[in-house]
């Protein structure tokens, strides 16, 4: 079963898991029903709080921990779980697809399981937790370039049955953010430049300029 999909959920503050007034719940909620209603064989998720010196992908053979990469939040945040089991031929697929694209250092990570950028947003899409989960880094000391390339290598996964998602923010400052507050301007502004580079298909010029931002 071929997918003809990869997708990038931003999953916002990590309080997605249990605060029923985000919107964002919904929509994640209904993803089996109204945005994704084929079942993929496994999923790939590269999260942005998982960062290596070069790409590592979590070769887990039994059921991933939940790591709860996050502080001062409520304490019943700490007692969720996300048992998906671990996709150990998903995780040497990538690795393999990597190095036929040239991405000759690949590492394998038997003891990481499923960081907050996989487990919130896939505690909603497929609460179950019965599709096997596999993560891979990445390497924020590369440019967008080098990320770009990277995608490209694990697009064959799409007519394995894989789903491939991204997980993260296109800008990411809590600190600066208050909640029910408005959208901060250099938040907005780097949003707007980047949905209009991706419509327009300007992907190198993309890549280049992440570098700069």
């Amino acid at each position: 079963m071929a997918l003809k999909d990869t997708f990038y959920i931003s999953h916002g503050s990590p309080t997605l898991s249990i605060d029923e007034s985000i919107q964002a719940r919904k929509f994640l909620q209904s993803w089996k029903k109204d945005v994704f209603p084929q079942r993929p064989s496994s999923i790939l998720v590269i999260s942005g709080h998982w960062e290596t010196a070069v790409p590592t992908v979590n070769v887990v053979d039994s059921i991933n921990d939940t790591i709860y990469d996050f502080y001062g939040f409520p304490k019943q945040m700490y007692q969720l779980k996300y048992p998906a089991p671990g996709a150990p031929q998903l995780a040497r697929r990538v690795k393999e697809l990597l190095k036929k694209s040239g991405f000759s250092h690949v590492d394998e990570d038997t003891k990481r399981g499923l960081d907050h950028g996989a487990w919130v947003p896939l505690f909603l899409m497929y609460p179950e937790a019965d599709i096997p989960v596999c993560q891979i880094s990445i390497q924020s000391q590369q440019d967008g370039t080098y990320h770009y390339n990277l995608g490209k290598a694990l697009a064959p996964l799409k007519d394995e049955g894989v789903l491939i998602m991204g997980s993260g923010s296109a800008v990411h400052n809590l600190r600066a953010l208050e909640p029910h507050s408005t959208v901060a301007p250099w938040a907005l502004e780097f949003d707007n430049w980047l949905k209009d580079a991706l419509l327009e298909g300007r992907y190198t010029f993309f890549c280049l300029d992440v570098q700069i931002c």
